[in-house]
């Protein structure tokens, strides 16, 4: 049986070790960066949002590792099957960039020469704004990024939370909340060429990080959000699977959402082909609720080795196909949903 986290508290105790671990559809406990105790280098923090819309996505990312940051954005053209990605690296922000302790209220900003992102949260909305003169290739179409996204969650605002503990490292853990099934509205251009977002055809994801890492981890992290069907009608569906890291024997962050309302799903397994990418993932529950196929058409590909720190990435994009078996035993049937699904190894 997982854990529950079910009464708000502090994330950690006066020692800086992870008070409760588990799992919990709100963020009731609360993140101090000033209670860790562990050194300084060693916190990570990110807000990492990804917006799908039929054929077209766009991801950005506002990440600080202590001794790097990162600052990202994607556009996708998924018909064309092709990616457009700029990244930035400041060195050492060491807590500079000022991330919120808490995803639902505040802002998360980066800006230096020309370049601005802004990611703003209130009461369940979200506004992304940005703008990106350098991004993307020059002397192409593909340079210049722009836009204002609104992003929306759905009563009653329920999502993954969970609180996880590193063996062998008490005051290291990782303080996680991903938010599916956000309605986005507004727009970006990349190079001119502008995309529109309509509501109830785009959706949005938040993965809020804040944490201790240890050196070296791998972790896999499937996600999704639109329309589904239960009982033969249409449902706001949203997905999310993971492990790999960390001690998960109190929770796993495998969950589902059916009209904002959460689901929690149990062990899991997600097969992948390491030497076929683009080969169909699958991912099934223990106990057969899950059983799920990513059918993909697009691989993000990134690798960076520098000794000490290292990083490779495939986060692979397509439509999720399959079932979920619900609670109360009714079924989710998921038919050609955009998603991904993603294996990342970290040595950082």
């Amino acid at each position: 049986m997982e854990h529950r986290i079910t009464e708000a508290g502090q994330l950690l105790d006066p020692q800086g070790r992870l008070r409760e671990p588990g799992w919990a559809s709100k963020l009731l406990l609360s993140y101090d960066r000033k209670a860790i105790k562990a050194p300084a280098w060693r916190i990570k923090e990110w807000d990492y949002y990804c917006v799908l819309s039929g054929d077209q996505g766009l991801a950005l990312t506002i990440a600080d590792n202590a001794y790097m940051g990162f600052v990202s954005g994607t556009v996708f053209d998924f018909a064309a099957r092709r990616e457009v990605s700029t990244t930035l690296m400041p060195l050492f922000p060491m807590g500079s960039l000022g991330l919120p302790s808490d995803s639902s209220e505040g802002v998360t900003e980066y800006r230096k020469d020309g370049t601005w992102l802004r990611f703003e949260s209130s009461g369940g909305r979200r506004t992304l704004s940005f703008s990106w003169p350098g991004f993307g290739k020059a002397g192409t179409a593909d340079y210049g990024l722009e836009g204002e996204i609104q992003l929306e969650e759905l009563p009653p605002r329920e999502s993954m939370v969970i609180a996880t503990p590193f063996p062998g490292a008490p005051k290291a853990f990782y303080y996680n909340q991903k938010i599916n099934c956000q309605e986005a509205t507004g727009h970006y251009s990349l190079g001119g060429r502008k995309t529109v977002l309509e509501r109830g055809k785009a959706f949005g994801v938040l993965d809020w990080g804040r944490g201790v890492w240890t050196w070296k981890n791998t972790w896999l992290w499937g996600s999704a959000s639109g329309i589904a069907q239960l009982q033969g009608k249409d449902v706001r569906f949203g997905l999310n699977i993971g492990y790999g890291f960390g001690d998960t024997s109190a929770a796993g962050e495998n969950m589902v959402f059916v009209d904002g309302v959460a689901h929690k799903i149990g062990r899991l397994t997600i097969e992948l082909d390491e030497k076929d990418y683009l080969a169909p993932w699958k991912a099934r529950s223990e106990d057969g609720r899950l059983d799920l196929v990513l059918e993909p058409d697009l691989d993000r590909f990134s690798s960076s080795d520098f000794l000490l720190l290292a990083s490779i990435q495939h986060q692979v994009f397509g439509h999720w196909k399959g079932s979920v078996r619900l609670e109360n035993g009714s079924q989710v049937e998921v038919q050609a949903l955009r998603g991904f699904c993603e294996k990342v190894m970290n040595r950082w």
